[in-house]
Order: C-alpha cells, then structure tokens, then sequence
C-alpha cells in the first residue's frame, strides 16, 4: 500500500482522475472508442519483460501512473501510432506531466543519435524523471 501521504498517491489520485477526463474526450469524438490495455502491470511481469527486452522494470505501469488503451475508429481497431494523435495531443493539453507513448524515443547504438519509437496507445504521467 502507498503511503496515504505520499507524493506517489496523489500523484495516481490526479493520474486517474485525467484518464476519467481522456475517455470522457475520446467519446466525444466521431467514432471514437476505447478498450483498456494493460493498465497495471505487477512487478514480476516487469521484470519478465525486462529479461526478454520488451519493458523496463522502472515503468510506470508498476506505479499505477500509465495506461495503454486500444482505439477502435469507425470500429476498425487502430494499432498505429498516427491514429493516437489526437488522443496524445489531447492528453498532453490536460497536465504539465502528461506524457504519451506516440512521442517516444530510443537511442540507437548504430546511429549515435536517439530514433522514434512510438508507443501510441501509451499514457502516462511522469514521475521522478520516467516518463
């Protein structure tokens, strides 16, 4: 249990109220409709990630801060990035630590710079310095 004065608390208390505000947003527009992805994740699938390369044991997920939903346009299920984006400019509009997936970026050993790696259906609010 978090404590009930804790930094994190009231940061998940905020957290969930804006999602309730995304998917308020989200049916309001024309053929726009949500399912939820994954929402909490437990430390040991974390970590399980982590060991195949696909998540970090830091994610936001772990602390109730990230949400994936899964957007259905016109009912045609939607898995790329660019048809996020109005969802992504939105949550972004709604607080100054709203950050979304669709921005990501990952450095490229190769290429020495960092790259897109966009994860649209991702939402979530940092907290200390993980987005």
């Amino acid at each position: 249990m978090v404590p009930l004065d804790s930094e994190l608390l009231k940061k998940q208390k905020r957290f969930t109220k804006l999602v309730g505000e995304l998917i308020a947003w989200a049916y309001q527009q024309d053929g726009y409709e949500l399912t939820f992805g994954e929402v909490l994740r437990l430390r040991w699938v974390a970590e399980v990630y982590h060991n195949q390369g696909k998540g970090s044991l830091n994610s936001l997920h772990v602390k109730s801060l990230a949400i994936d939903l899964n957007l259905f346009v016109n009912g045609v299920y939607r898995k790329d990035s660019e048809a996020y984006k109005p969802l992504g400019d939105y949550w972004k509009s709604l607080d100054p630590d709203a950050r979304w997936g669709g921005d990501f970026k990952r450095w490229d050993e190769r290429e020495g710079k960092f790259i897109p790696k966009p994860d649209g259906n991702h939402f979530s609010l940092e907290f200390e310095g993980v987005k």
